[in-house]
């Protein structure tokens, strides 16, 4: 399954550049599989995305904005979609992709499958445990001590795994951060350049306009000798 990212390349919004760079990060991030289709360029793509978001999804004026996130032909969201799952850490659910194993979202996930087991297990009690004989019991204390130790392993490997998955995780938001204030000190930085030519244009005109007063003036007193030299 291919993830598809719906965005415009020559867009003039700054806030859209913003939300596409933060999606296209944070799929980069995960190293999920995903593919750029740019609307600005191609009307094929455009009129795609707009024919395949769902009704209730689209603004008042009818026509979606990019990012608009699809898996293969199926619609997962926009960027304000796309920002909560990300904030509570379900962002493969919001993608309809398994979570890897040891990430935040797969324990999760294990946990909530683990609760609703022992739910159903409280509720329907195995009757049986009261007609054990001796060699029942022996058989379940051997049971026990091997699942002890299964389950030490399987704790140990789930550790791992989720000390993994929080490094990966924790990479991709700094990396998502350092984009952003990558961002932000670059439009400071143009910002300060904008304001330092206009800064030096105002002088150059200021500059122009007294060179001309004193041309005039200059000129005013040439006549005035021509004048009374006549």
């Amino acid at each position: 399954m291919v993830i598809k990212v719906f965005l415009a390349t020559s867009s003039g919004s700054t806030a859209i550049k913003k939300k596409q760079q933060d999606v296209v990060g944070f799929l980069e991030a995960l190293k999920v599989e995903y593919a750029e289709l740019d609307i600005a360029c191609n009307e094929q793509n455009r009129m795609w995305m707009r024919q395949n978001v769902p009704e209730e999804k689209k603004p008042s004026n009818g026509i979606p904005l990019p990012p608009q996130i699809f898996n293969e032909e199926s619609y997962c969201g926009d960027y304000d979609t796309f920002f909560d799952a990300k904030e509570d850490n379900t962002v493969y659910a919001f993608l309809g992709l398994p979570p890897p194993p040891g990430s935040k979202e797969a324990l999760q996930a294990e946990k909530e499958h683990i609760m609703q087991n022992g739910t159903q297990a409280e509720g329907n009690p195995d009757d049986s445990k009261h007609n054990g004989d001796a060699q029942g019991e022996e058989e379940g204390q051997a049971g026990d001590e091997e699942e002890g130790e299964d389950g030490r392993a399987d704790d140990e490997a789930t550790e791992l795994e989720t000390s993994r998955g929080e490094e990966e995780e924790a990479a991709a938001e700094e990396e998502t951060d350092e984009e952003a204030q990558e961002e932000e000190d670059e439009e400071q930085e143009d910002e300060q350049l904008h304001s330092q030519e206009e800064e030096e244009l105002q002088q150059l005109e200021q500059d122009q306009d007294e060179q001309g007063s004193e041309e005039e003036e200059e000129d005013t007193e040439l006549q005035e000798e021509e004048e009374e030299a006549e």
